[in-house]
């Protein structure tokens, strides 16, 4: 299904991270002029889970399938009060042409053929009352892609001029564009190993870094760390939520060190993957080269110190708002772009036979 093309459109994107730091909503204005898109970010919101749906959400994947699937509708309706909300608050009704949810993530299994991300698209677009593009990785997954990462497209309508973009969520991702090429992939767990750790102490997570700069880097641990499998195979790969509790924290925990040193080799381990998968790349690094960073884990300061250290690069972190909120931005312009019945996932990111137009739609 296709919508009439224009020029104009205003969306509001929603994502939920593997942080689970809440659902970042997102009220922007795309216009394609002069033979390019052009944004701007007018609202944004982070509403945080209750307790209740942390639980929900962290044990889903044990559900027998008619309980995932009661999740799976239920966490559409919460969603949709989330939107209805956002909009009662910030005078929006009327002035939103399309919401574009990516949902929870749950498993992800390309390999196996199956992506699976909750969030009733029906659902959302009972309680708003507006039109709802949802389920936006499906339809890659099944053409043979990694179904990750999506955002790419965003990167390289957005954002131009940057040669790299990070973002440091619950998994760091990166984008490289060399010329017309664009790959993407991701290169290892992040804040949801920093989180971890930084909870065992009692912070929600290590502000600007400083429990792991109070730290001290295992070589031995970190050595470890970086010889696992995942970082030998080449893209386009992507990571499962459960490679951290899989694999990561089981490698941590064979070792008697502080939750500090914990945090010191964890931060330092995802630094040196940043590095090196940057220094493999085919586009040239250099010192006039610009890396564009986002997501959680550019507010740590000391992360963002040592990855500037490992990696041949400037280091660019914009405005908080496109920090926190950038993933929903393109979520809700990868919502437009199947409106339009344009490409909005990349064969060259995800490893699909061929490019596609992801994401089913629900009318109110």
């Amino acid at each position: 299904m296709e919508m009439p093309a224009h020029d104009s459109y205003r969306a509001i994107g929603l994502m939920s991270g593997s942080s689970l730091d809440g659902v970042d909503l997102a009220y922007c204005h795309f216009s394609f002029t002069d033979g390019r898109w052009h944004f701007s970010v007018e609202k944004t919101a982070c509403i945080e889970y209750s307790q209740e749906w942390l639980f929900k959400l962290r044990s889903a994947r044990g559900l027998d399938g008619r309980s995932l699937w009661r999740l799976h509708a239920d966490y559409g309706h919460l969603l949709g009060g989330m939107v209805a909300d956002f909009v009662e608050a910030n005078d929006l009704k009327g002035k939103v042409d399309l919401i574009a949810s990516h949902g929870h993530t749950i498993f992800h299994f390309p390999d196996q053929r199956f992506t699976a991300q909750i969030g009733d698209g029906a659902a959302i677009a009972a309680v708003t009352g507006m039109p709802v593009v949802s389920d936006l990785r499906s339809s890659d997954v099944a053409l043979g892609g990694s179904g990750a990462p999506i955002v790419p497209i965003g990167d390289r309508l957005l954002f131009p001029q940057y040669a790299y973009l990070l973002n440091l969520g619950g998994i760091a991702n990166i984008t490289i564009k060399a010329g017309d090429s664009i790959t993407a992939f991701d290169i290892c767990p992040a804040n949801q190993v920093l989180n971890h750790y930084a909870q065992q102490l009692g912070h929600q997570f290590d502000v600007n870094g400083h429990l792991a700069a109070s730290g001290q880097i295992n070589a031995e641990l970190l050595s470890a760390l970086n010889t696992l499998d995942y970082y030998q195979r080449s893209a386009p790969k992507s990571l499962d939520n459960g490679y951290t509790t899989d694999h990561i924290l089981p490698a941590v925990e064979k070792y008697s060190i502080s939750i500090q040193d914990k945090l010191a080799t964890a931060t330092e381990h995802i630094a040196v993957q940043i590095g090196l998968h940057i220094s493999r790349a085919s586009v040239a690094a250099g010192p006039h080269v610009k890396m564009l960073v986002t997501g959680g884990g550019a507010f740590n300061t000391y992360l963002i110190n040592r990855i500037s250290h490992h990696a041949n690069v400037i280091v660019e972190v914009p405005s908080a708002q496109i920090v926190s909120y950038k993933e929903a931005i393109v979520m809700a312009l990868i919502g437009v772009l199947r409106l339009r019945g344009e490409v909005n996932v990349l064969s060259s990111v995800t490893g699909a036979s061929r490019d596609a137009r992801c994401g089913a739609i629900y009318l109110p």
